[in-house]
């Protein structure tokens, strides 16, 4: 498989939050595909305290050509300080799956 993708993830504090920055990411190319998972609730230490906290997953498919200019973007829109930007490699996906997220992820 020549067509490499990766499976990035990001919690949002709501779901409004979550949509108009994956919105953005997605029209600007920096990821071809964004689904939002609402009402997770994750459970993280935090400045020395345990939080609970309802949140929105996002799972954004991007391209390793794409990834530092979608992380810089991510972290730039996000309300988070320190927001959770994960990254996954894809090792196999339908051929044809893999190439449209190559193509949605091309500049310009």
């Amino acid at each position: 498989m020549n067509e490499e993708t990766l499976l990035a993830c990001s919690t949002f504090p709501d779901i409004e939050t979550a949509r108009g920055i994956a919105r953005q990411l997605v029209t600007e190319n920096f990821a071809a595909c964004a689904n939002l998972i609402p009402a997770v609730e994750s459970i993280y230490r935090w400045q020395n305290k345990i939080e609970n906290a309802n949140e929105t997953l996002v799972f954004f498919k991007t391209t390793p050509a794409r990834y530092t200019a979608f992380q810089e973007k991510l972290k730039s829109l996000h309300p988070y300080d320190v927001p959770e930007i994960i990254c996954l490699r894809v090792a196999d996906g339908l051929p044809e799956y893999l190439r449209w997220v190559s193509a949605g992820c091309s500049p310009g």
